[in-house]
């Protein structure tokens, strides 16, 4: 079985390279959660390219993800951040990147151990037939969203987090062909 190339990912060579290396390989690093997790909330209402497009600029900008660094960061600096013209400049979604690191600091585990548990490390394998029959979420990303708000993320609706889960890998939805 070989994998269709999705329309999304046909559209430009970044989309391809992201979906063809990153999206939907299990992912076990917490910080390439982080970034993974922040990316998706920053896309809610644009285009995947213009987030893959201005992620340099927010990985300099959160310092590559750490999350200890972004943890730390301040009001004064998030106003710093709506002034870059290389980011997307919505203050609710930039201040969700600190919110949520600071929650990442509070769970009792690592933030990669915390988001395998609610599939008990094994990732979902959906094999979709088509693009067309692949839901914008579903009952464990609601299940998820609703524990991540919980536990003080922001940003983190059931859509977003369904795109989350698929970017690290938790749920593979690649579709196949013979």
């Amino acid at each position: 079985m070989t994998e269709k190339l999705p329309r999304w990912a046909q559209s430009d060579a970044l989309m391809a390279d992201y979906y063809v290396h990153e999206w939907g390989h299990p992912e076990h690093d917490s910080q390439k959660l982080f970034e993974l997790l922040s990316l998706e909330t920053y896309q809610a209402g644009l285009s995947w390219l213009q987030v893959l497009q201005r992620r340099a600029a927010f990985q300099k900008a959160f310092h590559q993800y750490d999350i200890e660094q972004v943890a730390q960061m301040t009001d004064q600096e998030i106003d710093q951040l709506m002034q870059n013209p290389g980011l997307i400049r919505n203050r609710l979604k930039l201040t969700a990147t600190v919110q949520n690191a600071q929650a990442i600091q509070k769970l009792p585990e690592s933030f990669a151990a915390y988001l395998w548990s609610f599939v008990d490390g094994r990732p979902q394998v959906h094999h979709p037939a088509t693009w067309a029959d692949v839901p914008s979420q579903d009952a464990l990303s609601q299940r998820v969203a609703k524990q991540l708000k919980k536990d003080g993320f922001h940003f983190v609706g059931p859509v977003i987090v369904y795109a989350f889960l698929q970017a690290s890998g938790v749920i593979d939805d690649h579709v196949r062909t013979k």
